[in-house]
This record gives structure tokens, sequence and C-alpha cells, in this order.
């Protein structure tokens, strides 16, 4: 098995605060990530497609496919938002490095059959600082197909 991995940038506000929490609670268990002004990350995320090489190109997944996926499904959404207000696969989601990298997978797993049919989403790494950073192998997580979802929802809004 081979293990082909591409790094995307993005830099993103966001802010870790419970509703159902008072401010003091908030404030004692997210510090200040409570911050009612939001706080901001530069972000840097890697994703890591598994499989064989085709054997005419040697690819498992071409990479500038693999960044132009990434780029449309997932950068563009995220790059230089407001996790908690303007990234619509967020919205009543707690805004943490752990639930993000839940949804982008749920994102990019099913994408990946439109640029390769011979690689699987493996893993995918979040860094939120350099010291700080999730992985995320999709254990627990049912994909989506985030296109037919984004779909429907413009559907019933024109409705």
């Amino acid at each position: 098995m081979i293990y082909v991995s591409r790094r995307e940038h993005f830099n993103a506000a966001h802010k870790l605060y419970n509703p159902n929490w008072t401010r003091e609670k908030n404030e004692e268990v997210f510090g200040p990530c409570a911050n009612d002004n939001w706080h901001g990350h530069n972000f840097e995320m890697i994703v890591t497609v598994k499989g064989k090489p085709d054997p005419e190109t040697g690819f498992v997944v071409d990479l500038k496919k693999l960044s132009t996926l990434i780029r449309e499904r997932v950068i563009e959404k995220v790059d230089h938002k407001n996790l908690n207000l303007d990234v619509d696969f967020m919205q009543g989601k707690m805004a943490s490095c752990e639930i993000l990298i839940e949804e982008i997978w749920k994102i990019l797993a099913p994408a990946l059959k439109d640029i390769t049919d011979r690689g699987v989403l493996h893993a995918i790494r979040l860094y939120e600082t350099p010291n700080n950073f999730v992985d995320f192998f999709g254990e627990g997580v049912e994909p989506h197909d985030y296109l037919a979802y984004q779909e429907s929802n413009m559907a019933q809004a024109t409705h």
C-alpha cells in the first residue's frame, strides 16, 4: 500500500463556546478561546490517500487533482472565514479542530471517487498551531456526499 499526502493551508477564525453553559464556565473550560471577539489560526491540513499505483501513470492519485479537490470542496469554504458563522458545514457544531476535521472527512472521503479509482482517504492531519494538531482516520464517521447535501439545501431554500 502506498500513502500519498498533500498539504494545504487556510486561515480562519473561531470561538469555542458552549451556549448551554454560563460565560464563567466557558471561560474556565476554553480560556481565551471563548473570547467574544473570536480568535484566529493559520491552519495547515495534510490529506493522505492510500492505494495501489496505476501501472500506466504510477499514481495512486494525481496530486494536482487532489489539490484542486481539497481547494474547491474545503479551502474555499473555510479560508478567511469565521468557522462558527460563515461555514455552512459547521453550522450548529462546536468549532473545535476535532469536529472540524470530522466534517472535512465527510466531504473529502466520498469526493475522492471523482479523481481516483485507485485510492481512498486514509487520514487527515489538521494543525491549529505548530504545537497543536489532530489526526483523523475516519473511524465512526459515515461520509456523506456534500455536493448532494448542498444541492438539496439550495433546492429547499428556493421553494
